[in-house]
């Protein structure tokens, strides 16, 4: 849960939009906008983002790979070397 300093009404950031985009970008924290008193809107800088979507990707890729472990659909380690490699120089043939 944000702190209070990082949550704001979104009267400031139509007032002083300029101020948060600097506040954002120098601090690297995402601040939490409000309307009529309820959380909307988060405002963070682009370096978060994109650490943040990364984090997501990979958290999906984990998932996915728990899930193909629950169902069965796994390889011994010697056979998934074998299918990278494959597809490494099948990737360099065709660049």
């Amino acid at each position: 849960m944000p702190g209070k300093r990082d949550v704001r009404p979104i009267t400031q950031l139509k007032n002083k939009t300029a101020d948060l985009v600097r506040e954002v970008s120098e601090t690297g924290r995402p601040i939490t906008i409000t309307q009529n008193g309820e959380a909307k809107v988060v405002v963070m800088d682009v370096d978060t983002y994109d650490r943040w979507r990364s984090a997501m990707a990979l958290l999906k890729v984990l998932a996915q790979g728990e899930a193909d472990v629950g169902r069965g659909r796994t390889v011994k380690h010697v056979e998934a070397f074998r299918r990278a490699r494959r597809a490494i120089e099948r990737t360099a043939r065709d660049a």
